[in-house]
């Protein structure tokens, strides 16, 4: 186990660890429920620095050979894997999830990276001879220049992944906020991206909150922004990026609504919703908060599975391989989850599994809430409008499939969904007319590969690409297109008022 910090974390700015801010805020393990470091809060100047360390590297790198970048991202991957137990106990000790959910998390980030190793395939530009006579055409994807990521605590190192490697791959360079809650990880990363032969300025990394955030916002140098995070914020986000002139994406909230039909593999049903309802202790943009049981039936045998699974579940520290589920991430987020509960109770839903008393031996300050299971759930209710992003799942009864259908396309989120059938009728006629980004088919967390693009519709989404995969290479590029003409020397052409065409 990786010892605690005995300096404050500070920033990562042009190749060099940097202490910049005046301020400063506690990083908890959660499990204990104890600060084991603090981390500095970057400062406007400190954000600008990063800024103009980034502009500075800008022209080098963007005219380096897209096939040196991409060897960087190759030797990146080398790196990640020889560092793996290390950046896991990292992301546990400072965001609780179990190590093996840490390592399926790192495992994701390091399949972007070697997906940006493939920039010289990705970046090749489309050619068009003689377009009209003696005229040739092709376009080409140019980088943006700085771009910034502003990332979430739930996915300390995945996320991050998710930008700056396609970024940089393509020619920018880039500024990193990651979460303050759990920033080790992500600043570890990129002293590996040093190491693996990135130029320092390529990439910098900037810990701290909305002043840090709305610097980046406002800074013209900044291009792009890429986020995710809650709906609130990306809206922020989205609308303070483009005031300001950038090209922005940002990823919000979500409310994962998983259909269960009459005829599905309930046992296997019942399996697979407790991973991706449970798993990280619900704290996953993909997880799955509310079952759409269609008929009574249903319900009653998903209902009855779920209680006997949730029965054997592990509550502990994510360092303890017998844990299955870990705490939330803070105090405060503890006490806004078991708000949720409360609430639910209050509007009527009734709470078959109550987890507000669990205790962990040994780690009684820890921030551990029990799986929590809701049944006769309304739309309507506070739990099921808002995410909640805890260990909490609904049971909501309809008749039909096109009564949960319905349901989840009124929903103000669109993120993900799946359905549970043996019907492929049921299932091409839901994945075809559902109103959501990422659907999953007996798959209840449709998280596309990183060849694909994540993202959902509706509030979940501001900005038209997705993140990662051939969207990010279209965000973090602009296209130019070239038309050139070299006539025959001493050939002298006659004046044309019209406007060009091939015929």
């Amino acid at each position: 186990m990786t010892t605690s910090h005995s300096a404050p974390l500070g920033h990562l700015i042009n190749g060099q660890r940097v202490v910049g801010g005046s301020r400063s805020q506690p990083v908890f393990n959660p499990a204990t429920g104890q600060a084991e470091t603090t981390v500095m809060l970057a400062d406007k100047t400190t954000v600008e620095a990063a800024i103009t360390a980034a502009q500075a590297a800008f022209t080098s790198w963007r005219n380096t050979p897209p096939l040196k970048r991409a060897r960087v991202m190759s030797s990146l991957k080398v790196l990640l894997e020889q560092h793996a137990d290390e950046l896991c106990e990292m992301i546990t000790r400072e965001h609780g999830k179990v190590l093996s959910d840490a390592m399926g998390e790192l495992q994701r980030g390091i399949e972007n990276v070697e997906y940006a190793s493939y920039a010289t395939e990705l970046l090749k530009g489309e050619h068009s001879k003689n377009v009209g006579p003696a005229i040739d055409s092709w376009s080409e994807f140019q980088p943006l220049g700085v771009a910034a990521g502003i990332t979430p605590f739930n996915f300390p190192a995945m996320v991050p992944l998710w930008m700056w490697p396609m970024a940089v791959a393509c020619g920018n360079t880039f500024v990193l906020k990651p979460s303050e809650r759990d920033p080790t990880s992500a600043l570890r990363i990129a002293e590996l991206a040093l190491e693996a032969g990135l130029p320092p300025g390529v990439l910098n990394v900037v810990n701290g909150d909305k002043e840090a955030v709305d610097t980046l916002l406002q800074d013209p140098r900044i291009k792009a922004v890429s986020f995710v995070g809650s709906t609130p914020i990306a809206e922020y986000i989205y609308s303070e990026g483009c005031k300001h002139g950038k090209r922005v994406q940002a990823l919000g909230g979500a409310k994962n609504h998983a259909v269960v039909m009459p005829d599905a593999d309930v046992p296997n049903a019942v399996n697979a919703l407790m991973g991706a309802a449970f798993g990280s202790c619900g704290e996953r943009c993909m997880a799955i908060p509310l079952v759409v049981a269609v008929g009574d039936e249903t319900a009653d045998a998903v209902l009855a599975g779920l209680k006997t699974e949730l029965a054997k579940i592990r509550l502990g520290s994510g360092f303890d391989a017998q844990s299955d589920m870990g705490p939330l991430v803070t105090r405060a987020h503890f006490d806004k989850v078991k708000g949720y509960v409360d609430q639910g109770v209050k509007e009527g839903a009734l709470l078959l599994v109550d987890g507000r008393g669990a205790k962990v031996a040994g780690h009684e300050a820890g921030y551990f809430l029990g799986p929590c299971l809701f049944d006769h759930v309304k739309p309507g209710m506070t739990i099921y409008l808002e995410e909640i992003f805890g260990p909490v799942l609904g049971v909501v009864r309809v008749k039909t499939l096109q009564e949960a259908m319905d349901m989840i396309n009124d929903h103000e989120y669109g993120n993900g969904t799946c359905i549970f059938t043996r019907d492929g009728e049921a299932a091409r006629y839901f994945t075809d007319n559902i109103q959501v980004g990422m659907v999953g088919v007996n798959v209840p967390l449709p998280v596309p590969v990183a060849y694909h693009s994540f993202g959902g519709w509706k509030r979940s989404l501001f900005g038209d690409l997705h993140a990662y995969g051939p969207d990010a290479v279209r965000f973090y590029t602009k296209r130019k297109t070239i038309t050139q003409r070299w006539p025959a020397a001493g050939v002298r052409e006659g004046t044309v008022f019209a406007f060009p065409s091939s015929r």
